[in-house]
This record gives C-alpha cells, sequence and structure tokens, in this order.
C-alpha cells in the first residue's frame, strides 16, 4: 500500500462520504440498530452521530490508521463503547453469535471478497439479528451502467478497490440473508456515482 492509498486516500473518503446530504440516508441505515454492534468500514466515524440510543457497543472494523485517526474526535465524543476490533471485514476476529446486529456503510463496494465478508457477519451476528446497510453499486438504467463498466477500471484504481459495478443487493440474498426493508435511489451526481441502496437484511 503506497502513500496515497495510506495517506490521501483516506482523507479524500472522509470529505465525499461525509457530506451533510448523505448524513440523513446515514440516519436510515442506522435506524432500529440496538445492543452490540460491529460496524465494518468503519472509515472516520461518520456513522458516530447516526447510532439510535439504544446501541450499547460498537466494534469497529477499520484496516486504514489514517480514518481512525480522523475518527478519534467523533469516537471521543460518543456516549457509548467504540472499539477498533479488527483490519479485515473478511476474518472479523470475534466468536461465532457475537452481536446484536451489523452496519455497512460505503464498504461492500470496496472489499476485495464480499461474500467473504457477508459470510463473517452472518458467522458473528446472532440468529434473528440484522445487517443495516448503505452501499452504492450498481445502477438500474442500462445507459447508467454502461458508464460505470466504463469507469469501473479507474474507480478501482483511484478508490482503493471500489467497484461501481457490484450489485448489493444481489451479494446479500445470494449469501442466504433475507432483505426485510430497501429503499433504492439515485442520491448523486453523475448517476455512475451515485446509486445507492440502504436497508435491512435479516440473519439467520
Amino acid at each position: 500500500m503506497g502513500f496515497y492509498d495510506r495517506h490521501v486516500l483516506p482523507r479524500l473518503v472522509d470529505l465525499t462520504c461525509g457530506s451533510a446530504a448523505l448524513f440523513p440516508i446515514r440516519q436510515w441505515a442506522c435506524e432500529g440498530l440496538s445492543g452490540d454492534v460491529v460496524e465494518l468500514g468503519f472509515g472516520s466515524g461518520r456513522n458516530v452521530g447516526a447510532y439510535p440510543g439504544a446501541v450499547s457497543s460498537v466494534a469497529a472494523i477499520e484496516p486504514s490508521d489514517t480514518a481512525w485517526t480522523l475518527a478519534a474526535d467523533r469516537v471521543a465524543s460518543a456516549s457509548i463503547d467504540i472499539t477498533r476490533s479488527g483490519l479485515d471485514g473478511e476474518r472479523i476476529p470475534f466468536a461465532d453469535n457475537t452481536f446484536d446486529a451489523a452496519l455497512s456503510t460505503f464498504t461492500l463496494c470496496t472489499i476485495p471478497d464480499p461474500r467473504a465478508a457477508v459470510d463473517e457477519v452472518i458467522r458473528v451476528v446472532k440468529d434473528g439479528g440484522s445487517l443495516h446497510f448503505l452501499e452504492h453499486g450498481l445502477a438500474p438504467d442500462e445507459h447508467v451502467r454502461r458508464w460505470q463498466r466504463r469507469l469501473d477500471p479507474i474507480e478501482r484504481r483511484v478508490a482503493g478497490g471500489c467497484h461501481l459495478t457490484r450489485d448489493v443487493t444481489r451479494e446479500l440474498t445470494d449469501a442466504g440473508l433475507t432483505i426485510t426493508s430497501i429503499k433504492q435511489f439515485y442520491g448523486a451526481r453523475p448517476k455512475s456515482l451515485g446509486f445507492l441502496s440502504v436497508g435491512v437484511a435479516r440473519v439467520g
């Protein structure tokens, strides 16, 4: 991992994914979370202010030291315990059935093996628990998809392996999760970057 990926990219992600316009959508994703939560791709902590009061603790899975440093003030100001608890969403360092819920925001697009990450969520979240998600990905409109396919190699290079063409809902359902609520819409322009899926999937 070079200087750009270690130091520049986490700051760019903090700016682009930390806009005020996205915060209400983060709140939708977090709505209904409770108990002990594992968060994949904690990043710079942009979800901290969106956690409901019923959340007891957050185990933050975050590979970037720079992102974790950027999150320091948000973590310190939180009213709940937030602990950096792992570096890799494909290998969550907790026993089976540890958590009440999981949260993933703008993460499954970038994890090299999203199926492995979802399988880990299924393993560490108790049966009847849930994965709350906010992700961007493959658009429903073919003219937008054409641009996504054209831009995907560039996106992967400049955005740390982020894919524009991942079908997030299919990744979840193929792994055996049941999506119980979802909202899908273009949340930003250009549309190739801005097709969002926000929802909840049941584990077990």
